[in-house]
């Protein structure tokens, strides 16, 4: 099996999302696409209950649709002082046109009275991956500890980052650099443990379509030959 083989949509309009994404899977000779490449795909109602609902769900309605292997990535800010809030509204905590500046605005002045030691939260991302049949086939969940600051800090990464701060680095997520962050972050983690059973994954699907194309050459062959 060679790696040019190897293809996955990214179930993500998001463009720094799927780069990160891209940047994490390229090394293993996956080749990434968005789906921003599939026009015929509409945006999919993130209605779940759950960060695994919700990537549930994109993967198997995107890749029924488009009939390609789909990665699809829910993740989010859960602080310990709001109850684990934004959690799964983390993209639109302050409203359902929300930008990464009012997100953080809300997420500050909810935590305005908030003691530092208090102050403790964590990414989570929960990665699914489908089938082209929309069927679900792998699923993988990652965390990643810290803080959130007073002041954001860093104008790297995106959503929550700058305020998101690693007590053992002394820096944000909007300050660390990427190597850091690809080793440490929720996602990174969450990708080196998908990695491995990803490529077995696909590796074994291409192996029964190239088997299976074979097979249906040589019956072919059988029918004219006799």
């Amino acid at each position: 099996m060679s790696h040019e083989q190897i293809e996955l949509v990214v179930a993500s309009r998001n463009r720094k999302k799927s780069g990160e994404l891209n940047d994490l899977l390229a090394p293993h000779g996956i080749h990434v696409r968005s789906v921003a490449e599939f026009p015929e795909v509409p945006e999919i109602l993130e209605d779940g209950d759950s960060f695994a609902a919700n990537a549930a769900k994109k993967a198997c309605e995107t890749a029924a649709l488009i009939q390609h292997w789909v990665l699809a990535e829910d993740s989010g800010l859960c602080v310990d002082a709001l109850g684990g809030a934004p959690g799964i509204f983390s993209a639109r905590f302050s409203d359902p046109g929300a930008t990464d500046e009012r997100n953080n605005a809300k997420l500050i002045a909810e935590l305005a009275q908030t003691p530092e030691e208090r102050r403790g939260a964590h990414y989570v991302c929960h990665v699914a991956v489908a089938d082209p049949s929309g069927q679900l086939r792998l699923t993988v969940e990652q965390r990643c500890r810290g803080r959130i600051s007073h002041e954001p800090r860093g104008t790297s990464g995106f959503g929550y980052d700058p305020y998101f701060l690693i007590p053992e680095y002394h820096q944000t997520f909007g300050e660390l650099g990427m190597t850091v962050k690809h080793a440490i972050s929720h996602r990174a983690r969450a990708m080196r443990q998908l990695v491995p059973r990803l490529l077995v994954t696909l590796g074994l699907a291409l192996g029964e379509g190239i088997r299976s194309s074979e097979d249906a050459s040589k019956r072919a062959a059988g029918r004219l030959g006799g």
